[in-house]
């Protein structure tokens, strides 16, 4: 092989080689790349001619209104959680369900749920309902491997419920290199994938493994009542309808405000956001808790994690024009249309790898550096968008769970009370991981799960 031939290669490892050693991820990806760019350009194997196109690039970025959804929904997200609505929620859900066997467990992924659908923030969901839920759940008698395990599922549910950070940046990525794919099998009037498009994919598939979460508690509270105790009946009078809506309501109307207004096509993501971020501002004034310093605190929280995922969009983008330049992306796509079994084979390679890159990085530098190497390739060999970017969400959502690397851990493990080891979480995922690995193989064989919403609300 020549030596421009195995430049991508040789960029590849580089980068993973830099991640590990620590350094700022977007950093990396813009520092790497540009080295390469200059011994490329030195030993004749890199056309500088590539990097102008950054400049368009940062700029399209800029323009781009879809990820403008992205600092939007971080707000609404922060401000909810700042509002004590988690709290009023849970509390109020408790009281409802707390007369079952396993009911406080329920009343947790529950509430997971919809705080998933109201933020779509997983380390928020986690370190919120650890910080309510956890102590109240070892103080009622719950087994601290179900309690964790149950609250580790629950906030990872951001990732795969619209609406969410996730899937506005996969079908931000998916939607360029579904263009990519079709202008290079010569559609040169390419179709779209939307935003709204993976919303509605991914409602089925992630309303469906709520409904496996809980089915999996309510069967081990059965099988030994003593793990999930039903609360005392001191702790669960009084509770009114009239309660309970005033819990439900803030969350589960901006749920249909966003969600329901962007499936209607009555508002982009973007208009839906924003509709959201006002939703929760007001919320937290009618609940009183709205003052100068958590209005500082959330915009504080919301710049960081916006200013974080651009760095990184801007770094990616500078790696993927360097690596394209080399040619990495035709060598991709050989690679995953000679591996065996076609392709499922790729798919499976694929997924495995974006698994495995879950221990170590966070979703944000999966979808800005994984997907648009890999995705081109999959959609050109036929792979529907929409199916895809559930299955990824999904696929990332596990890599989240699974020990001993997984972040939905390290959340809990930094708020969980000392009594609670390390290992009693990294047991208590391990049915809901399989769960999840039984929701991959459903999805896989079954893409209607994912793609039958979309065609009904948008058409064919």
């Amino acid at each position: 092989m020549t030596l421009k031939e195995l430049m991508p290669l040789f960029l590849f490892l580089a980068l993973c080689g830099a991640l590990a050693l620590g350094y700022p991820v977007a950093l990396t990806l813009a520092g790497v790349a540009l080295l390469f760019a200059g011994i490329g350009v030195l030993t004749g194997t890199f056309d500088a001619s590539f990097l102008e196109a950054l400049p368009n690039r940062v700029f399209g970025t800029m323009a781009n209104e879809t990820l403008l959804a992205v600092p939007l929904f971080v707000f609404m997200g922060v401000m909810l959680e700042r509002s004590g609505v988690a709290e009023a929620l849970l509390k109020s859900m408790a009281r409802l369900f707390g007369g079952l066997t396993g009911g406080l467990a329920i009343s947790v992924m529950v509430v997971g749920a919809v705080l998933a659908a109201s933020t779509g923030i997983v380390g928020a969901t986690v370190v919120t309902m650890g910080l309510i839920a956890l102590p109240t759940m070892l103080r009622y008698g719950y087994d601290a491997r179900l309690a964790s395990g149950t609250i580790c599922a629950a906030g990872t549910l951001g990732q795969i419920i619209p609406p969410s950070v996730v899937l506005v940046l996969l079908g931000d990525q998916l939607g360029n290199a579904y263009q990519q794919a079709q202008l290079k099998a010569g559609n040169y009037a390419p179709e779209t994938v939307s935003v709204g498009d993976l919303f509605a994919g991914a409602l089925i598939p992630g309303l469906l493994l709520v409904a496996l979460y809980i089915a999996w508690i309510a069967f081990a509270a059965w099988r030994d009542p003593a793990r999930a105790p039903a609360l005392p009946l001191s702790e669960r009078e009084g509770v009114t309808a009239w309660e309970i809506l005033r819990a439900l309501l803030p969350p589960l109307a901006l749920v249909v405000a966003v969600l329901g207004s962007i499936l209607a096509g009555i508002a982009t993501p973007t208009e839906a956001a924003a509709v959201g971020a006002v939703g929760a501002t007001v919320f937290a004034a009618v609940n009183g808790r709205l003052r100068l310093p958590l209005l500082r605190e959330v915009m504080r929280q919301t710049t960081l994690v916006t200013s974080m995922v651009f760095l990184i969009l801007i770094g990616a983008a500078l790696f993927t024009l360097v690596f394209r330049g080399f040619g990495g992306d035709d060598d991709v796509h050989a690679l995953l249309s000679s591996i065996p079994g076609g392709l499922i084979g790729a798919l499976i390679l694929v997924n495995l790898v974006m698994f495995l890159l879950g221990f170590v990085l966070d979703f944000i530098e999966i979808v800005f550096v994984v997907v648009p190497l890999v995705a081109p390739a999959l959609l050109g060999m036929g792979v529907d968008p929409v199916w895809l970017g559930v299955l990824f969400a999904i696929n990332l959502q596990t890599s989240f769970l699974t020990p001993p690397f997984g972040f939905a851990l390290f959340y809990l493990r930094g708020v969980a009370p000392p009594t609670v080891t390390t290992g009693q979480i990294y047991r208590g995922v391990v049915p809901f991981i399989a769960i999840q690995l039984l929701m991959l193989g459903v999805l896989a064989a079954f893409p209607e799960l994912a793609t039958w919403l979309p065609a009904q609300v948008y058409g064919p």
